[in-house]
């Protein structure tokens, strides 16, 4: 009774041991996630976009939305952008809402919250 309850136990511990290999090696196959931070998506802000501050922002996978002030002074304006991230190019680039702002597009979070103000 002993002997099997050590082989029992031992072919469980393998099973789990193998099971969490498979699980390691699948998961470090994925491709990096896109870098979600203040700093990063405000690298999109480029040309005539001079962005004075950052008020919000999300992402969700590949998608990003700002709510941003760009310009200074009487030029100030508030603006909202939607940004997308290149896993090639390890960049966020600003996209046009009116060719993206699409509920078969965006993450609904995204489409919400960056293709509805401004």
């Amino acid at each position: 009774m002993k002997t099997l309850r050590l082989v029992s136990a031992v072919l469980l511990l393998a099973a789990l041991t193998f099971a969490s290999l498979k699980t390691t090696s699948s998961a470090s196959t994925l491709p990096p996630q896109a870098p979600c931070n203040a700093n990063v998506l405000a690298l999109a802000f480029t040309g005539s976009l001079h962005l004075t501050s950052l008020q919000n922002y999300g992402c969700d996978s590949e998608w990003a939305f700002t709510w941003a002030t760009v310009g200074t002074g009487d030029q100030a304006i508030g603006v909202t952008e939607v940004l997308h991230y290149s896993a090639k190019a390890r960049t966020w680039s600003i996209v046009s809402r009116a060719t993206d702002c699409k509920p078969s597009v965006l993450p609904s979070d995204i489409y919400q919250l960056g293709c509805f103000s401004n």
